[in-house]
C-alpha cells in the first residue's frame, strides 16, 4: 500500500459511505505506516530554505519523498510494516539517504517548528497548494509546521469506527508526550508546543468530531467538498483503510520517532483489542478533550491533564506512565518492547524539554538549530 501526502489524498472525487466502508473491510493486521515532514536548511544560516521541489527532482522519482504545502518542507514517506520498530527502520534509511543525497547542498532537521525562522514562508506550487493559498492568504503562509504522522491499519467498519471515537479522548496525552516545538519565530513561547496555535489558523484542525456512522462521514467530507482538506488531529483515511494519527511534532531523532510510533500503534490496537472484547468504547465529547489538548500543547509533559469524566486534575507524567503501563502487553505482542521503553525516557524529558536544556537562558536559538540538525541522523545505525 503505497502512503500518499498527509494533505493530499488522491481520490476520484469525494467518497461516499460505500466506498469509505469498503476502505475498512478487507482483513488486516494492525500495521503502522509514517509519514514524516522535515525541514530543508541552509548550509550557513540554518535557515529554511524553499528548495523541496527542486530537491524532489534530484531525488529522481524516489517515492520515499513527496512534497508538501511548505517549499522549505520535504515529506518522508514510510510505507505499512509489522511494527514499530520495522517502521522506524524504514524511517531512518530515509533520513540517511536523504541526508546523504544532500551533503554539501542543504542540512536537514526535525522539530514541530524551526526556531528563528520567519513566521511567514513561501508555499509549494500546485493545484490544492494554490488553491489554499487563494482562500487563506496569509493564514496559509504560516503553515511552516511539521508533524509525524502515524497510520495504524484497524479493519472492521463498525471496528475501526469505534477506536477512532475513542482514540481522539488520548491525544492530548500523545501531544505532550511528543511536544517538540517551544521556540518560534526567534523567541521562546512558553509553550511545549506552538504549533498547534499555528495549524488553527486553517479550518477543521485540532481534535476531530465524533463521527456517529460511516453515512456521517461522507456527508462531512461532501460538505466539505474535498477528503484532502479534512484536517484533524486524527482521521479515517478513506483510501489506506488506517486511523492516521496526526497531532504528535515531528521528533528529533529516528529513536524519538519510534517512541512515539509505538505508542501511537499499541494504543490503537489496545482500544480495538477492548471491542473485540464486548466493551464499549466511549466517545467524549471534544470540548473536553480540547481542553486537555490546550493543556497538553501549554505544558508538554511537565503539565497537567484534566480526567475526562471527573476532572480531575492529575500530573500528565503520571497519566502517560499509567498509559505504557496499560500498553505494555500490547507492545510485548507487537514486538515493541524497546520502543515503549524509549517512550518512557520521553515522559521524564520529551523534545521540548531538551530543546530548553540546549537553548539555556538566552536563549541560543542558533544554537538549537545546529542542534537539531546535528541529530537528524543520530541514532541511526
Amino acid at each position: 500500500m503505497r502512503m500518499v501526502s498527509a494533505i493530499g489524498i488522491r481520490l476520484p472525487g469525494t467518497p461516499n459511505e460505500e466506498r469509505l466502508r469498503a476502505a475498512f473491510a478487507p482483513p488486516s493486521p494492525p500495521t503502522v505506516g509514517i509519514e514524516e515532514e522535515v525541514m530543508l536548511l541552509d548550509l550557513r544560516t540554518l535557515d529554511l530554505v524553499p528548495r523541496a521541489a527542486e530537491v524532489l527532482a534530484a531525488l529522481e522519482g524516489d517515492d520515499r519523498f513527496a512534497l508538501e504545502l511548505p517549499a522549505a518542507q520535504l515529506e518522508l514517506v514510510v510505507p505499512p510494516a509489522p511494527s514499530a520498530g520495522a517502521a522506524v527502520a524504514g524511517l531512518a534509511r530515509a533520513r540517511a539517504d536523504v541526508a546523504r543525497a544532500l551533503s554539501g547542498e542543504l542540512r536537514l532537521a526535525g522539530a514541530g517548528l524551526h526556531p528563528f525562522a520567519s513566521a511567514i514562508g513561501e508555499l509549494n506550487s500546485g493545484e490544492r497548494y494554490d488553491r489554499t493559498l487563494a482562500e487563506h492568504g496569509d493564514d496559509a503562509r504560516r503553515q511552516l509546521v511539521f508533524a509525524l504522522q502515524v497510520h495504524v491499519a484497524i479493519r472492521g467498519e463498525d471496528r475501526a469506527l469505534a477506536v477512532y471515537n475513542a482514540l481522539r479522548s488520548y491525544l492530548p496525552e500523545l501531544a505532550a508526550l511528543a511536544a517538540n516545538a517551544p521556540f518560534h519565530g526567534g523567541r521562546d513561547t512558553g509553550l511545549a508546543s506552538a504549533r498547534p496555535g499555528i495549524s488553527i489558523l486553517l479550518p477543521r484542525q485540532g481534535v476531530p468530531p465524533a463521527l456517529g456512522s460511516w453515512a456521517e462521514y461522507a456527508a462531512a467530507l461532501a460538505w466539505v467538498g474535498d477528503p484532502s482538506r479534512w484536517w484533524w488531529e486524527l482521521r479515517p483515511h478513506p483510501l489506506h483503510g488506517t486511523l492516521e494519527i496526526r497531532v504528535p511534532d515531528t521528533q528529533t531523532t529516528v529513536g524519538e520517532a519510534a517512541a512515539i510510533v509505538a505508542v501511537a500503534q499499541a494504543l490503537a490496537v489496545r482500544l480495538a483489542d477492548r471491542h473485540d472484547a464486548g466493551q464499549r468504547l466511549p466517545a467524549d465529547p471534544s470540548w473536553r478533550i480540547e481542553e486537555n489538548r490546550r493543556r497538553a500543547a501549554h505544558r508538554g509533559v511537565e503539565g497537567e491533564l484534566r480526567d475526562l469524566r471527573t476532572g480531575e486534575l492529575v500530573r500528565t507524567r503520571e497519566r502517560l506512565h499509567a498509559l505504557l503501563d496499560e500498553l505494555e502487553p500490547v507492545a510485548e505482542r507487537l514486538g515493541s518492547t524497546e520502543e515503549l521503553a524509549r517512550a518512557r525516557r520521553l515522559v521524564e524529558a520529551n523534545g521540548a524539554v531538551a530543546m530548553r536544556a540546549v537553548a539555556g537562558s538566552g536563549p541560543d536559538l542558533r544554537r538549537v538549530t545546529a542542534w537539531l540538525a546535528d541529530r537528524f541522523t543520530a541514532e541511526i545505525p
